[in-house]
């Protein structure tokens, strides 16, 4: 990993357990192991380091959208690819903690962010779920662009929250870890709300 990786993925855990405001720069560079001056000649303040580790995030959605786009409404590989979208947060809970603390705490900027990083996608996937329900694939009463939405909403709010409710939903020797119970109903969930019979799980 290379020094400018190394400072998005410090700062982005330190955003997210102690806010923007609270996390100085000078900790940042400390956490990678360098000076603060080495700190901002990758980065030239700590608002563009921000801007940086929010795009790079948001970023991810143009690789995982696409598959979920040609495979969801299809009910092909749904489970893999649900997969795919929650893996990038259930790695790294303090991607969706800082998800959600950003859309909490800068709401207008992150509403710019997400209209040129996700809607287009949402957009998208959208319109191929209508289709399918004029194939009577997915059920008559889902509004697609609403689903897409609350599927984001689950995987990241869960996800932020997740290693706290462990104390709820613990690890269980017969269903595995916290994240995975977590990860693993969220696609039940997702799956079953979504077809019009069981063959999501294909």
């Amino acid at each position: 990993m290379g020094v400018r990786a190394e400072i998005l993925t410090h700062a982005t855990r330190l955003f997210a357990e102690q806010g923007y405001d609270g996390t100085s720069v000078q900790e940042i560079a400390d956490a990678v192991g360098i000076r603060k001056p080495s700190l901002l000649y990758h980065f030239k303040s700590k608002d563009e380091l921000r801007e940086n580790v929010i795009a790079e995030m948001l970023a991810h959605w143009n690789a995982v959208l696409p598959g979920l786009l040609l495979k969801a409404s299809t009910e092909e590989r749904f489970d893999a690819t649900m997969e795919a979208l929650t893996e990038f947060f259930i790695e790294d809970p303090d991607r969706a903690r800082l998800f959600l603390r950003e859309t909490l705490d800068r709401p207008e900027r992150m509403r710019a962010m997400l209209a040129d990083f996700v809607t287009p996608w949402v957009d998208l996937l959208s319109a191929q779920l209508e289709r399918a329900k004029e194939q009577c694939l997915v059920q008559q009463d889902v509004d697609p662009q609403a689903y897409v939405v609350e599927v984001i909403t689950m995987a990241v709010a869960g996800t932020a929250v997740i290693d706290t409710m462990n104390v709820i939903l613990p690890d269980d020797p017969a269903r595995g870890g916290t994240r995975t119970r977590h990860a693993r109903e969220l696609i039940r969930v997702a799956r079953s709300s979504l077809y019009t019979n069981d063959e999501g799980e294909k």
